[in-house]
């Protein structure tokens, strides 16, 4: 089993280690609730450090990420963090990502943990004739996410650099507590927040500083997954995968079918033919929660399956994603939940469970 630098540090503060991707992580430390809390009102502290950075270097480095990704990097300035996802030749989701865009030939690919391997690996394999470096840089870097409305206040007392420079998705390279790091104003959580990247030893000795503050909070993976799902954002293995594609999940923003890109032509079939499922939002109107795979029901009949659910913590709303016929994808539509022996009823709803706190 895999750790990260700050696994010494989790278990000196008593955090509740899990396997996750192949790594022991912390799913909580002072409990989820608590934790999902501190990101919406204060600040929190994630260990992210098993994402994986995948490097692309070259001339044909725009061209090559452009083929391998939904979206079009082309236009977006230097410094400039861009979403999108690369697909199998079915249209299925390979995974989702982050390009950090260095300059036209130099771009870093933070991809999920769980896909890190098979993605360096898939990336490899598509290569093709484009001139470009590909390199796992994954075992240099380790990653904090500073999230929470007094994130920027704690980082500045960190750094020279002035924070308010960067706008959401924006990023650079600077210096703090006299060290290098990338730092981008993005995070997974709906809060304003950063994501910062430096070497193995640098991320501990920062970790080290920012856990004695008393307006951060340690946070583990389980308060990650129910602020995500709080500001409506996919998870792979759940809104979108391999038999997922990211017309279905609502991730239309991110594809741009005007360029050429693996599994665009899958796409278009998709299009022409109308989608047949799509990922909605569902609010349950009864007591109960509803749970990864529970299935959905209407007109007698199954129509579909849970993706996530959550009762989002400190709250009495109990809501879920869930995939579903597109027949039975208008806000309003009237479903039945299966949870355990009961069915709960529940409506189609929209996907704003929270106002996103982006600073533009």
């Amino acid at each position: 089993m895999k750790k990260t630098i700050l696994f010494e540090e989790h278990l000196h503060h008593n955090a509740k280690m899990v396997e996750f991707a192949g790594y022991l992580m912390p799913i909580e430390y002072r409990g989820i609730a608590y934790e999902h809390q501190a990101v919406r009102e204060r600040c929190g502290l994630f260990d992210v450090s098993h994402m994986g950075q995948i490097k692309i270097a070259g001339k044909d480095t725009v061209q090559f990420v452009n083929y391998i990704l939904t979206n079009d990097i082309a236009p977006y300035d230097n410094k400039k963090m861009i979403y999108g996802l690369m697909l199998n030749d079915g249209g299925g989701v390979v995974d989702d990502l982050m390009v950090y865009k260095f300059t036209d030939e130099y771009c870093l690919l933070v991809v999920n943990a769980a896909n890190k391997d098979k993605d360096y690996q898939w990336i490899v394999d598509h290569r093709d004739n484009f001139d470009v470096e590909i390199e796992d840089l994954s075992p240099y870097y380790s990653q904090l996410a500073l999230q929470g409305p007094l994130s920027i206040k704690i980082l500045q007392e960190f750094t020279d650099y002035q924070l308010d420079d960067l706008k959401t998705f924006d990023f650079d390279v600077l210096a703090v507590m006299g060290c290098e790091f990338i730092v981008s104003r993005s995070g997974y959580t709906g809060e304003d927040g950063f994501e910062i990247y430096g070497s193995n030893h640098d991320i501990l000795r920062l970790f080290k500083k920012f856990k004695n503050i008393s307006d951060i909070a340690l946070c583990g993976l389980g308060c990650r997954d129910t602020l995500r799902f709080e500001a409506a954002m996919p998870l792979y293995g759940h809104e979108i995968g391999p038999d997922i594609n990211p017309l279905e999940a609502g991730l239309a923003f991110a594809v741009k079918m005007d360029k050429n890109f693996i599994g665009r032509n899958a796409l278009l079939a998709s299009l022409e033919q109308g989608l047949k499922r799509k990922i909605v939002a569902i609010e349950l109107l009864e007591r109960g929660i509803a749970r990864t795979d529970y299935s959905i029901e209407a007109d007698n009949r199954i129509i579909g399956k849970i993706t996530t659910g959550y009762l989002i913590p400190n709250t009495d709303k109990a809501y879920a994603f869930g995939l579903v016929e597109s027949a039975y994808s208008t806000i309003g539509t009237q479903v039945l939940i299966h949870i355990r022996k009961n069915k709960v009823n529940a409506r189609v709803r929209n996907k704003k469970f929270l106002t996103k706190k982006y600073i533009r």
